[in-house]
Parts: C-alpha cells; sequence; structure tokens
C-alpha cells in the first residue's frame, strides 16, 4: 500500500541518516530525536525494521569487504558485533523508551483531555458568572429604581429605569428574568409619573395655602411703594403727577428690587413642577400633563372663590383675604408663563384672571347691601385699589443677580388687564356717592332744624379764627378791630353748613385717592350732588320755614341766603381748580346759586307781607272823627306807633340786613303806608268830612313826612308826594279844584279813588 511504503522509506531515511553521523555525539543527538518521533507516530517497529535492515546490508558489505581483507574484517566485525551488541542494546533501550515515551503520551493526552474540560468548564462558568454579574446589576438597577423612588428622587429614578430598559437589559436579553424585568417597566413608570404627580399634587396644595401670603407679602409691598413713591413726589415738584406705576415711578424705584417669590417672607420653589415636566416629557406624556395641570389649577381656583363674603366686618378681612388669595394664585401663574412658557399659555391665565374678578365682583355686589357707611366704601374701595395696583403692574419675579442689572418697565409687570376692576370702582363710586349724599343730606337737614336762627355770637377770638376759617366770609372789620365778644352777622347753621360742604368735597375726592380712572365722572358727580344737597336741603328748607310769623327768623334767614349765595359763588371757583385735567375747561356754574338768588327774593317780599301786614294793622287801629268840631293838636297814635314800629324794626330786628334791602323795606312800607292812608277817607264807614278831619289827616301826614326826612333818603319821600298833594288838595278852600282835572295833573294826584261819586259826595 503506498501508505505503507511511504512509512517505510521515512524510517529507512531516518536510519541512514542516523548512520551517517560523523561522531558518536552526533549519532545519539540523531538517534534520539527519531526514535521520539517514531515512538510519537507510532513507526517504532517501522524504525527498528529500517536499522535491522540497514545492519544487514551493512553486513553483507562487511563481510564483501572482510572476504578482501579477512583481518580487517575481523577487526571490523568484532567491532560491528560490539556496535550491534551497543545497538541491541541500545534499540532495547529505544524501545523502552518509546514505550514509556508511549505511555507518556496517553498520560499527557489524557490529561490534555482533562485540561480542555476543565478549560470548557471555566469557560462555562465564567460565562455564568458573567450572566450572574448582569443579572445582579440588573437586579440592582431595579432595586435602585424603587430606591430612589422612595427617596422622592423621580426623575433620578426614571433615569435609571431608562438606563436598566436600554442599556442592561439589551445584555440579559436571553433570560427570562429581562423579559419580567422588560414587562414590568410601564408599570414602574407609572409608578413613577404617579409619585411624581402626588409630590406636585402636595406643592400645589402648599402654593394654595400660601397664594394668600403670598397676595398679602405682595400688598405689603405695594404699600411700601405707594409711601416711597408720595415720600419722592412730596419732595420733587417734577415727580408730583407721576402715579403710582408709572414708567417715571418704576425708574424712581428700580433701587428697591424685591423677589415676590422669594424673599425672607415667603418662598415659592418650583422644582417639583419643573421635574414633574420633565418626567412627563420623558415618558411622551406632556400634553395629557398640560390638561392635567390646567384642570387641577382650576379647581384651586373654585375652591380659592367663597360662597360668600362680608363687607362689613371691624377689619374688613374677608375682603381683603379673598383678593389676596387672588393675587397669590395669579402671581404664581404669571410666574409659571415666565419659567415654564411651555406648560401655561397667557390665554389660559388670563382666562383664570378674569374668571377671579368677575366672581370677586360678583361676590363684593352681592354684600354691598350690607354697606350704609361710606368711609367703610371707601375702605373696600381702598382695598380693591390695592389691589388693582399691585396686580396690574407688581414687583419683579426675576432673580436678583449679583451684579445690579436694569430691569425694564414690561419686566416688572405682571401684565393682568384691570379693565372690569376699573368699571366696578366706578359702580362703587356711585354707592359711594349716594351714601355721602345721604349722610350729608341728614346732616343738613338737621343743620337747619336746629338752627336758633339769630346772629352767631363769639366770645373768643380763636372762635372767630375758626369760623372765618371754615366759612366763606369776609369780614367788614380787620381781627384787630373786632372787641370780643361780638356778632357775626349769619346764624350759626352758615359755618356749620361751610364745614359739611367742605368735608363733602374732600369726602368726595378722597374716592380718587390711589387708584380711580373715571375723575371726570367725580367732577360732575360732585357738581351735581353738590347742587343738590344745596337746593333741596338748604335752600328749600330755609324757603319753608319763611312761613313763620317771627320777623327776626325771616330777616336771620334772608342774611344767611345772602350768604349761602356768595358761598356758592366762591365753590364755582374751588371747583373749578380742583377738577381734573379730564374735565372740560371753562367756568361751573352752580344751579344753588341761582336758587338762593332766587330765594332771598322770596324772603324778601315774605318781609314786605309782614311789615305791610303791621302796618295795616296799625292803620287799622286809625279813629278820625271826620267831622270834629275841632282841630287835632297832636298826631294820631297810630301815626305815632307805625313810625315808632318802622323805626324799631329798622335799628333792631332789620339790622343786620344789607342797606339797599332795608332801603327797598322802607320804600315798599312807606308806598303801602300812604296807599292805606288814602284809602281811609273812603271807608264805608265815613259818611262826611269837615276841614277838621281833613287836617287831622293832614296833621298825621306832616309827622310821617319828617319821620321819613330823619332817614336822610330823598327817594323814600317821593314815597309820600302822593299822599301829601292829595292831602293838600283836600285843605284847598276851594273844593273844585280837587275835582279839575287840570289841577290835579299839574299837582301830580293820580289816585282815581278819588273822582268816584262818593268821594263827591262827602
Amino acid at each position: 500500500m503506498p501508505y505503507a511504503i511511504d512509512q517505510r522509506s521515512d524510517s529507512d531515511a531516518a536510519a541512514q541518516q542516523i548512520l551517517l553521523s560523523s561522531s558518536d555525539d552526533q549519532y545519539f543527538d540523531q538517534l534520539i530525536p527519531a526514535i521520539e518521533d517514531a515512538g510519537t507516530a507510532g513507526k517504532g517497529l517501522h524504525l527498528l525494521q529500517s536499522l535491522d535492515r540497514l545492519s544487514t546490508e551493512r553486513e553483507a558489505e562487511i563481510e564483501d569487504i572482510c572476504s578482501t581483507n579477512h583481518q580487517g574484517f575481523i577487526s571490523a566485525l568484532s567491532q560491528l558485533l560490539r556496535v550491534r551488541g551497543e545497538s541491541i542494546a541500545l534499540t532495547t533501550e529505544i524501545f523502552g523508551l518509546s514505550q514509556s515515551i508511549q505511555s507518556s503520551t496517553e498520560t499527557l493526552a489524557q490529561e490534555k483531555q482533562i485540561l480542555v474540560e476543565s478549560r470548557a468548564v471555566r469557560q462555562n462558568i465564567s460565562e455564568a458568572n458573567d450572566a450572574l454579574r448582569d443579572c445582579l446589576e440588573v437586579l440592582r438597577l431595579a432595586n435602585q429604581v424603587y430606591d430612589l423612588l422612595g427617596r422622592r428622587s423621580h426623575y433620578s429614578a426614571l433615569r435609571a429605569l431608562d438606563e436598566l430598559q436600554n442599556v442592561h437589559l439589551q445584555k440579559i436579553t436571553q433570560y427570562k428574568i429581562a423579559d419580567m424585568i422588560q414587562r414590568s417597566v410601564p408599570t414602574t413608570k407609572k409608578l413613577i409619573a404617579d409619585a411624581v404627580m402626588a409630590d406636585l399634587n402636595t406643592w400645589l396644595f402648599r402654593i394654595r395655602e400660601t397664594s394668600q401670603f403670598l397676595g398679602e407679602v405682595a400688598f405689603y409691598h405695594t404699600e411700601q411703594r405707594r409711601a416711597r413713591h408720595k415720600d419722592r413726589t412730596d419732595k420733587s415738584l417734577p415727580l408730583a403727577n407721576s402715579k403710582l406705576n408709572s414708567a417715571v415711578e418704576a425708574v424712581a424705584d428700580e433701587d428697591h428690587e424685591f423677589d415676590i417669590l422669594d424673599n425672607e417672607d415667603v418662598q415659592v420653589d418650583f422644582t417639583p413642577l419643573f421635574e414633574c415636566m420633565h418626567i412627563h416629557d420623558a415618558l411622551g406624556q406632556t400634553e395629557k400633563f398640560k390638561i392635567d395641570y390646567a384642570v387641577t389649577r382650576r379647581q384651586q381656583k373654585e375652591l380659592l372663590m367663597p360662597p360668600s363674603i362680608t363687607l362689613v366686618d371691624p377689619e374688613g378681612s374677608s375682603l381683603s383675604e379673598l383678593l389676596e388669595g387672588i393675587a397669590g394664585f395669579s402671581i404664581v401663574e404669571k410666574a409659571t408663563i415666565k419659567k415654564a412658557p411651555s406648560l401655561r399659555s397667557p390665554a389660559n391665565v388670563d382666562e383664570l384672571w378674569d374668571s377671579m374678578c368677575q366672581m370677586a365682583i360678583t361676590l363684593v355686589s352681592n354684600a354691598l347691601f350690607e354697606v350704609t357707611n361710606a368711609e367703610l366704601l371707601l375702605k373696600i374701595k381702598g382695598v380693591i385699589a390695592l389691589f388693582i395696583q399691585t396686580m396690574s403692574v407688581g414687583a419683579s419675579i426675576a432673580i436678583t443677580c449679583t451684579v445690579r442689572r436694569s430691569l425694564t418697565y414690561d419686566e416688572q409687570s405682571y401684565g393682568y388687564s384691570v379693565r372690569s376692576l376699573d368699571g366696578f370702582l366706578l359702580n362703587l363710586f356711585d354707592k359711594y356717592a349716594e351714601l355721602l349724599k345721604r349722610r350729608f343730606s341728614d346732616d343738613f337737614q338737621e343743620i337747619v332744624s336746629t338752627d336758633d336762627y339769630m346772629p352767631m355770637p363769639i366770645h373768643k377770638p380763636d372762635e372767630y379764627d375758626k369760623v372765618v376759617n371754615v366759612s366763606w366770609y369776609t369780614p367788614e372789620k380787620s381781627r384787630e378791630e373786632l372787641r370780643f365778644p361780638c356778632v357775626l352777622p349769619f346764624s350759626q347753621m352758615y359755618p356749620l353748613c361751610c364745614i359739611d360742604i367742605r368735608n363733602f368735597l374732600n369726602q368726595f375726592y378722597f374716592f380718587s385717592d390711589d387708584h380711580f380712572q373715571h375723575l371726570k365722572i367725580i367732577d360732575e358727580t360732585l357738581k351735581n350732588s353738590l347742587d343738590e344737597l344745596l337746593c333741596e336741603k338748604v335752600c328749600q328748607s330755609l324757603v319753608d320755614r319763611l312761613s313763620t310769623q317771627y320777623m327776626g327768623q325771616i330777616v336771620q334767614i334772608l342774611i344767611n341766603l345772602e350768604h349761602f349765595e356768595i358761598a356758592c359763588q366762591e365753590l364755582e371757583q374751588l371747583l373749578v381748580a380742583a377738577r381734573s385735567n379730564a374735565s372740560a375747561g371753562g367756568t361751573i356754574v352752580l344751579r344753588a346759586t341761582g336758587a338762593f338768588r332766587y330765594s332771598k327774593k322770596t324772603a324778601e317780599k315774605r318781609i314786605f307781607e309782614l311789615v305791610n301786614s303791621k302796618i295795616d294793622d296799625l292803620i287799622g287801629t286809625a279813629e278820625y272823627d271826620w267831622t270834629a268840631s275841632a282841630p287835632e293838636t297832636e298826631p294820631s297814635n297810630y301815626m305815632q306807633t307805625l313810625t315808632r314800629y318802622l323805626s324799631n324794626i329798622m335799628n333792631t330786628v332789620l339790622l343786620g340786613l344789607p342797606t339797599e334791602i332795608k332801603e327797598l323795606i322802607y320804600f315798599d312800607a312807606l308806598s303801602h303806608a300812604a296807599t292805606m292812608i288814602l284809602s281811609l277817607p273812603l271807608s264805608p264807614d265815613v259818611k262826611c268830612i269837615n276841614p277838621n278831619g281833613v287836617d287831622a289827616l293832614a296833621q298825621d301826614v306832616q309827622y310821617l313826612s319828617e319821620f321819613v326826612d330823619t332817614l336822610e333818603n330823598p327817594i323814600l319821600r317821593e314815597n309820600l308826594d302822593e299822599l301829601r298833594q292829595t292831602v293838600s288838595l283836600m285843605q284847598a278852600e276851594n273844593s273844585d279844584e280837587f275835582y279839575d282835572v287840570a289841577t290835579r295833573n299839574k299837582n301830580a294826584v293820580p289816585f282815581s279813588g278819588y273822582e268816584t261819586p262818593r268821594f263827591r259826595s262827602l
């Protein structure tokens, strides 16, 4: 077989190579490896056969050589035999060595097999160890997720879960535990989402509880800004026209930066909100979170608004707490827009704001029926104005940097619309004006009804100063010329009404303090209300009292009306100076000015009526003896009483009246007296008149003329011209002259009563 031939040829070549060795050392160096190779390859027998064959060939060669050279052959043979013996010994040794090598080789093979098997086991152990380590790492991360959840590190837990799912689980996908953990990932994510929402709800609850205090701090800060602004405007004339929340005020107050959400009183940390946003964004639930957050804030808004409030509590805490809560809620909403613009849209926040404002307006409107006091309503307006000023432009919510930076006006704005609240303030003003009018109406009514209608006595200089300061009154004499005690022309009601008028004006304009956008309406309402009070409660009340029969009271009413007319003229100028820039220019005319002027005429007429009535009574007591047998030597008693009456009332009751009015009263009284005296002879009781009767009448007329002359007013004397001329004609010797029209006209006696047939018969 070719295979056998190849093995033998290899052994022969090896044996031939060994025999060619030049030295023993080289011989053994080649023999031993050849034996090892043959033993290893299982060719030991072939090697022995090759050596035997080679030995036989060599022996043949030796015999051939020996036959040629016997001695040499014998020597060689001996040497060969010796070599052969050694070779046999060596062969035996080689065979033993081969057996030993083969045995060692088998042992080595067995050990190698064992080693190979141990290596496989070790590989399996290593792979099992790696798999166990990966599984343990997965379990560790899974436990870490729950540990982080327990420590409320929700975002870290979500990151750990994401790392577990996308990195570590991919290494053990061939194991069942990976599938189990993979199926638990959605549940774990839901646990994280629920946990972070629970924390967010806790944060929102704390925010709701803190809203009222946050609003209180914001109100306090606005009040501080008010105080600083007032201090600046008082010290600086250019800032006098600037208002709170104006650009000028914002620049002037920029040194007082204040973080409403992070100060020594209150701190609002938005970390739970940011964490919740990040987690829901990582979970792909951003839109759902936005909807849930909006619903939660809307529910909190509903919880913030009470079913009703009261406005009559002494401290006004009910309204303040309501508006402070709305302010705190809205400040957090505006801060949320600035810190997380993707979460809350301005439209949603403005919708909540408008809703809360409307609900607050409704609550206040429903409780307004309790308010019957203007001062209380002014306090209510002050709270609402503080709320408006806080929310229309508030403190900066930007974090204050270490390096001071200038904030623009827009950056400091909360940006909420207060139009509905401004409109509601107008409703409050209408009620405020009505309450003021009602209160001062009662005050005026009480002042008018309780007045003594006597000139006001002043006992001390300080009393005089107080009256002059509060009244619209210009004294005829300087203060140094006066002697106390003294008497002022008007009664006590006039300065009291002046005080009330000034208070009425001031309290009307109190409503415009702090914040009120409808100043023109204040001006118009004040004018109309003042007109109504003065016309109906002062002027008309005084006119109603003119029905009295007491002359002194009527005269005092006339004097008061005169001063009220002057006060109205002063008020017109005062209203022009006090009105706002929004009102139209020009003069202001109070209807009350004309009413007092017209009422003066009514009072004058009433005085004329009383004086003339007294004159009628006195002349009615005249007892002329028209057919007396002897002339009278003294004026009649009624004439003396009449002149004494006129003199007394002018020097007592009518003394305080202006001179022109007194002259007018004299003029009317004398005219009426002359008419009544001329009518005496026409009485049905007079049957006949003789010269003595005419002389008695002439004597009384002369007495009356002399009294008029003492008044030193030529116009008053003209009132008696007709009477004197008539009496002169009656004294004429020729009675036909009296009936002659030409003579009568010449003497200016137009009294038609003397043309009657009855007078002719007399």
